[in-house]
């Protein structure tokens, strides 16, 4: 009943409708007011939708990071920007097959300039006014001095074209093979012995290795636009593949078990080129029917891969002019 203090419960207490009520000062205000409107599955930490959201975002970095280790692993091709007055004459000069000339407004004109205008002009290369900012973007130092040469990616041959090419023109095939050499100007130097010694092609593996450049191609002094350079999946794979076409394959080391004095370069051969500084690798090493070494009358230990590969070129075609 109604006034029943017995009743459990029933005690009137300070601050009802019937009392004084003292206030709290705004103390609990905050705790009236709305929280807004509930945030999204996915912003709520302890929701599955956020679970699933933060595993999909953390494989994506991990597939970026996979993306970008693949990327400084394998030579991605691509066009190529060579920048600098005297690179750009440079590349110019070796018939280097650019697509675009590019000049920054207002850049200080000298001879140099003037001829890297005029010789893409006559070429038939384009040549582009931008602004500086854009060459800017393309150097991460900024010393373009004004100009940058497009150069496009270089078309490579299948393996089996250079065997091919020897044939046609009933020679016997004399083939370079480089493994793991990263030196674009050695790739450039042995390009350019090749073809002066009559050989039919550079072969080089698509991994671990110079690729054909800007540098390359001034290094060849134009010598990559006439003689055919492949690249090979797997290089021992195709070694052993010529080797069973009966070509004779060699590798040039300084602890040779062969003189090149005592070598007969008149058959079908691959000279196979080391890095500069490892050499043969094991497996190409066990793939050579021989090992050749150049004889040295000085106590040099050893020669640069592209003089090394130079010297037995010419070697070889002596023998064979004979």
């Amino acid at each position: 009943m109604a006034g029943n203090s017995s009743r459990r419960g029933a005690v009137r207490k300070s601050g009802t409708k019937k009392g004084q009520v003292v206030g709290s000062g705004g103390k609990r205000r905050k705790g009236l007011e709305g929280r807004g409107a509930t945030p999204p599955a996915e912003a709520r930490t302890k929701h599955p939708a956020a679970k699933r959201a933060a595993r999909a975002a953390k494989s994506t970095e991990q597939q970026r990071q996979r993306g970008r280790s693949a990327a400084g692993r394998k030579q991605v091709d691509g066009p190529e920007n060579v920048l600098g007055r005297n690179p750009v004459l440079e590349c110019l000069r070796a018939g280097v097959p650019a697509t675009a000339l590019y000049v920054a407004l207002g850049t200080e004109n000298d001879d140099r300039l003037s001829e890297s205008v005029q010789i893409a002009a006559d070429t038939g290369i384009a040549i582009l006014e931008v602004p500086r900012t854009d060459l800017d973007r393309l150097s991460a130092n900024g010393l373009h001095q004004g100009v940058a040469l497009q150069v496009p990616p270089f078309r490579y041959s299948h393996p089996d074209d250079l065997i091919a090419r020897a044939r046609e023109n009933h020679e016997q095939p004399l083939i370079v093979a480089l493994d793991h050499v990263t030196d674009p100007r050695n790739l450039g130097a042995v390009v350019r012995s090749v073809a002066a010694f009559g050989g039919h092609g550079v072969l080089i593996p698509e991994r671990r290795s110079a690729a054909v450049t800007a540098v390359a191609w001034r290094t060849s002094a134009g010598a990559a636009a006439r003689l055919p350079i492949a690249r090979a999946t797997n290089l021992t794979r195709t070694l052993k593949a010529w080797a069973a076409e009966g070509v004779q394959v060699v590798g040039l080391d300084a602890g040779g078990d062969t003189s090149l004095d005592d070598f007969d370069g008149s058959t079908p051969v691959v000279v196979v080129v080391g890095s500069e500084g490892k050499g043969l690798s094991r497996l190409v090493r066990e793939t050579c029917d021989s090992i050749l070494s150049i004889p040295m009358a000085g106590p040099v230990e050893s020669l640069n891969a592209s003089v090394a590969a130079g010297v037995v070129l010419a070697d070889i075609a002596r023998s064979r002019r004979r």
